[in-house]
């Protein structure tokens, strides 16, 4: 798989990443071998990045990364994050930002961790304060790159004149476009995006389902795009272009992950699944070619992201 390069520190990470969250929250119950599985298959594909955080699972998901990339963590990229509280509060201040990347150090059962990010903005903590702290690591040798999630472009131009900013996570699909927004600051400053959620939590993939057929907590529950009107309006978009991908003998998702390479080639989208099937069949999007004609079309279908607006974080 083509490797792309993120920011001017020097990362590097393959074109298509692997996102964690769904191995231990948000989408249903998880088989930690089956999610092992998956994440050896897609490194077997190819993959070289791998993305989880604190708030997956409180450390569950992080050691299990930490255990499913052991024989290969030379060959690898891993990215965590940190500044969340279990009831979804945010807390940044030094002291902690300090225990929680201790803890994941020894929840991934490595020496250092390629690219962390602080998860959220804190309002109670300066960002220059924030990133002076991550800088630490940075100088002790135990993290290499720097990145920022779900913030604002006032945060990065004040965390990047402290310490250069790697790479910006945030949530972008062909249904989720609010980022957009802040690509001429990204160009700018030389920064790499990396894209959470890049099948729209599912509802790319073509096998979506009415939020009656999911558990109570699952996160599709609380997603506007799942709403009763909404689900139906989406689904006539994903009609659209899975009539597009199957065009090209590609698939919706193939399709979706393929529009965001085609945006700027330094974007990486980490798609996440238990599936090994799902993860081949994600990989196979970096081979994917899209034409100006079909990036036309594509935009003339999905003008203005998925019907309802994307669930915020």
């Amino acid at each position: 798989m083509q490797t792309r390069t993120l920011g001017h520190q020097g990362l590097t990470a393959s074109a298509i990443g692997y996102g964690s969250m769904g191995t231990k929250m948000a989408y249903g119950p998880s088989d930690d071998t089956e999610s092992i599985a998956a994440i050896r298959r897609a490194h077997e594909l190819g993959t070289t990045h791998f993305d989880t955080a604190e708030l997956y699972g409180w450390g569950e998901g992080e050691k299990l990364l930490g255990e499913a990339l052991a024989p290969i963590r030379d060959e690898v990229t891993i990215a965590t994050k940190f500044g969340f509280t279990p009831a979804y509060g945010t807390d940044s201040r030094p002291a902690h930002i300090r225990e929680v990347v201790d803890a994941s150090l020894r929840n991934l059962g490595t020496d250092h961790i390629d690219v962390l990010y602080q998860h959220i903005d804190d309002p109670a903590v300066p960002i220059e304060e924030v990133i002076g702290v991550m800088k630490e690591y940075v100088e002790a040798g135990k993290v290499s790159y720097l990145g920022l999630s779900n913030t604002t472009p006032e945060n990065i131009r004040r965390a990047h004149a402290v310490h250069p900013v790697s790479v910006l996570q945030t949530e972008y699909s062909l249904f989720a476009r609010e980022s957009e927004e802040v690509m001429p600051v990204l160009e700018e400053l030389g920064i790499g995006l990396v894209a959470y959620s890049p099948l729209a939590r599912g509802f790319l993939t073509g096998v979506a389902k009415p939020r009656s057929e999911y558990a109570a907590d699952d996160a599709r529950q609380q997603t506007p795009w799942w709403a009763p009107g909404n689900f139906e309006a989406n689904q006539s978009i994903v009609a659209e272009l899975t009539a597009l991908a199957e065009s090209k003998n590609a698939t919706i998702s193939q399709l979706s992950l393929a529009w965001l390479l085609a945006q700027r080639d330094d974007i990486v989208p980490i798609p996440g699944s238990r599936s090994t099937s799902r993860v081949a069949e994600n990989t196979a999007a970096a081979d994917l070619t899209l034409t100006t004609e079909d990036l036309v079309r594509i935009q003339a279908i999905v003008p203005d992201g998925g019907i309802g607006g994307r669930l915020a974080f």
